[in-house]
């Protein structure tokens, strides 16, 4: 069997809501969601999701090769474009393919993929987050009683720039989450927003009246002696992970002990998220994948590994043209027995009907906000 070529399309996901964070947000709820399908001689095809940055640069790495050698195809792409570099857009691309053919080897031996890749147990426990920063608080409460009602009994907040306004927004999410817990966990995004005195100040005010779970990339990604001193600094477990692209970006916050709870962005794929999985437990951490909407397959490697903690479910729904073999229950997600990762695409519906949507508008949460880490006072009304 061989690997013969690809095709692309693009489709969309209707969130019924403003998404965003502190650097901005989609005020439509219509984002694009990008999808490949990898073909081979045999007449099986694997189905990734993610984004189709760079893959014809990426494609000859894994044309005319076997797509069950998976593994060894990831690092062949990431051979393939050593000398411009494989991060950031170009490892999308990377994260697809990857993604396709992990699809594409469990359809081939006719498993679901939490299966092939050795998971027990079909649950996968979630956390509810509603890229919210832009709802007000009644439509808040809405999103988390709605998710509340699926057994969800943990949330994070979008935040970062007020610190009574998040207060406030944290027990609006905690009220709905009591339906399954006395005391639900709370986790606030900053998404990068602060500097490293302005993170101690903030979440120490926080924590002054909420006990905080973790506190998710509140500065640079790559800012290891700031995550370390901001730990040390505080209650809350730091969390970040999910924009690194390439498991050598994690050394040097592992080394500087500058995590607690490491994050990999589902976009990145299977492999990424295997490797890094396995470098954090190396490490007695556990791991957190971010955003599975954006690739519904890591689910089923998180089934697979040894620490992971809890995945973020960011809606309910599905992109228009695409099924998924899951049900999102008991505060989680319950995987189907579909052969592979459980994508089922309906090319006609999505090329009769697209949207033009995109995550890249300017004021759109894509985009950093200019003054990030360069205020002197937190406002609720900022705008970049």
């Amino acid at each position: 069997m061989r690997i013969t070529g690809y095709r692309c399309l693009r489709t969309y996901h209707d969130w019924g809501r403003p998404v965003g964070d502190a650097n901005g947000y989609i005020d439509s709820g219509v984002t694009e969601v990008p999808i490949v399908i990898v073909e081979t001689d045999a007449g099986i095809e694997g189905v990734g999701m993610g984004s189709h940055q760079d893959l014809d640069r990426l494609f000859p790495a894994l044309e005319g090769h076997d797509p069950r050698a998976v593994s060894s195809l990831y690092d062949r792409m990431l051979a393939r474009v050593f000398k411009s570099g494989h991060t950031g857009a170009t490892f999308g691309g990377v994260g697809a393919f990857d993604s396709a053919l992990w699809d594409l080897k469990a359809k081939l031996v006719g498993e679901p993929l939490w299966r092939l890749l050795g998971g027990a147990d079909r649950f996968v426990p979630g956390y509810a987050s509603g890229l919210d920063i832009a709802l007000d608080d009644e439509e808040l409460a809405a999103f988390y009683a709605v998710m509340a009602e699926r057994g969800f009994s943990s949330g994070k907040l979008k935040g970062g720039r007020d610190v009574a306004h998040d207060i406030r927004r944290l027990e609006i999410m905690a009220d709905a989450l009591r339906r399954n817990a006395t005391n639900p966990a709370l986790m606030l995004d900053a998404n990068e927003s602060w500097n490293l005195k302005q993170a101690v100040r903030y979440v120490a005010a926080l924590e002054e009246q909420i006990d905080l779970t973790w506190i998710e990339e509140p500065l640079r990604r790559w800012d290891a002696q700031g995550h370390a001193r901001l730990s040390a600094s505080v209650k809350a477990a730091v969390a970040t992970g999910e924009n690194l692209t390439g498991l050598e970006q994690y050394r040097p916050l592992l080394d500087a002990g500058a995590v607690d709870i490491v994050q990999a962005g589902a976009v990145w794929g299977i492999t990424h998220f295997l490797r890094v999985a396995i470098a954090a437990h190396g490490r007695d951490l556990p791991v957190s994948p971010v955003g599975l909407t954006a690739n519904h397959a890591i689910a089923a490697a998180a089934t697979a590994v040894p620490n992971h903690l809890s995945a973020e479910v960011q809606d309910l729904g599905a992109p228009f043209g695409v099924t998924l073999d899951h049900e999102l229950i008991d505060g989680g997600i319950v995987l189907g027995d579909t052969p592979g990762a459980g994508i089922t695409v309906d090319e006609k519906a999505i090329a009769s009907h697209h949207e033009s949507a995109s995550w890249l508008t300017p004021e759109g949460p894509h985009v950093r906000s200019s003054r990030s880490g360069l205020r002197m006072v937190t406002d609720a009304t900022w705008e970049a």
